[in-house]
């Protein structure tokens, strides 16, 4: 995961293969593989030298992270039998677990959700687990999913979360089976989500791009609170004069900003246009890419992209679920003032989206009730 050991806190440039993505999920966007200059450098193997790395890389506050052996995790995670088995995708498996934290917690027993890599002990499959401890290391905002520790032993790579037991906004919006989300949850999802991205564009000393914004990675709490997840690719931005930073284009096909698919180039403005196909999402109950609709309907934005800016036409293309539900329609003018957030989001010319912080004021007086401005940001 990281691949440069000095420097500013959040200069891990991570490259992920795959992610928590379902057979019907977007595919994951990848250049041709190169050999990537840091190959060189040892990364840490031992939980003394992750602590070493932490240490060393800012000198900003840390999270307390638990360094847990696999033996104990054997424990938390019910020996990792099939019943505690709660998730699974192209990183590997996550198991649902409890422990008893140290001091000066005073709980008894905390829920965790245990993510274990599937043996990938390449550069690229460590550095990507270590981008996780060290983002979400240093880290902490409401809107961002708690890491609790990890595991750095032999070959064995595993991170520990909070638990967050209403799972994934992908699970809930496309469920064929579930109710429907209410207009009233989605919108409290779309701030949440926001307000979590504006932490990481103002984060100090250097700003993160998430740069892997999709429903799958938003995970609710008990309460329906939206936390960001999985900070595999996530990468530390432009600072000074710099414009933007060249990476090489990964992410997952109908999120990524098309700027960057084209160049390479990363701004926080490539954040701001995922973020703006997930509250497409929201507001239509579609997915980003859906291969099994119509030839012209099957990329979201091209689909809906020319009914945002028309009060009538936007109506049309509201979840259909939501029109006929118990809760009612929508009202007609948040419908309309979350389509018009989307659509500027999705600005073809990243210079004109807005800041993610600007989003979050928009979405404010869209709540049910309305949040006052600058509440829990």
């Amino acid at each position: 995961m990281g691949n440069c050991l000095a420097g500013s806190p959040y200069d891990y440039d991570v490259n992920k293969v795959s992610s928590n993505a379902k057979p019907e999920s977007p595919p994951k966007i990848q250049t041709p593989s190169e050999r990537d200059r840091s190959e060189d450098h040892k990364l840490p193997s031992t939980p003394i030298e992750v602590e070493a790395l932490r240490r060393g890389t800012s000198s900003a506050a840390r999270n307390p992270l638990v360094a847990f052996s696999f033996a104990d995790l054997r424990k938390v995670a019910n020996d990792f039998r099939k019943e505690a088995l709660i998730g699974g995708g192209g990183f590997g498996r996550v198991y649902k677990g409890s422990f008893s934290p140290p001091p000066p917690s005073t709980a008894t027993s905390l829920p965790v959700a245990v993510k274990v890599h599937d043996g990938d002990n390449s550069f690229q499959g460590h550095r990507e687990w270590l981008a996780e401890v060290i983002f979400l290391g240093q880290l902490s905002h409401p809107n961002l999913v708690k890491l609790v520790g990890y595991c750095c032993e032999g070959e064995h790579r595993v991170l520990v979360y909070e638990y967050m037991p209403l799972g994934s906004v992908e699970s809930h919006l496309f469920s064929r089976t579930s109710p429907p989300l209410p207009w009233a949850a989605r919108m409290r999802i779309a701030l949440g989500a926001a307000r979590g991205l504006a932490f990481l564009h103002g984060a100090e000393p250097v700003p993160v791009i998430y740069r892997d914004f999709k429903t799958s990675n938003i995970l609710l709490d008990g309460g329906g609170n939206a936390k960001l997840s999985d900070f595999g690719l996530a990468k530390d931005g432009p600072v000074g004069e710099q414009s933007h930073v060249s990476t090489r284009v990964m992410g997952t096909y109908g999120y990524a900003a098309p700027e960057y698919m084209m160049t390479g180039h990363l701004t926080a403005s490539s954040d701001v246009y995922s973020y703006g196909v997930v509250l497409l999402e929201l507001i239509t109950g579609r997915r980003s890419l859906d291969r099994s609709r119509p030839q012209r309907e099957q990329t979201l934005t091209d689909w809906a992209l020319p009914s945002l800016p028309h009060k009538k036409r936007v109506m049309g293309i509201v979840d259909p679920r939501l029109m006929g539900g118990d809760d009612g329609a929508p009202p007609a003018r948040a419908v309309q003032k979350a389509a018009m957030l989307a659509y500027h989001c999705l600005n073809r010319n990243p210079k004109a989206r807005p800041l993610m912080r600007d989003v979050v004021a928009s979405l404010e007086p869209l709540q049910d009730p309305p949040e006052d401005p600058g509440a829990a940001r």
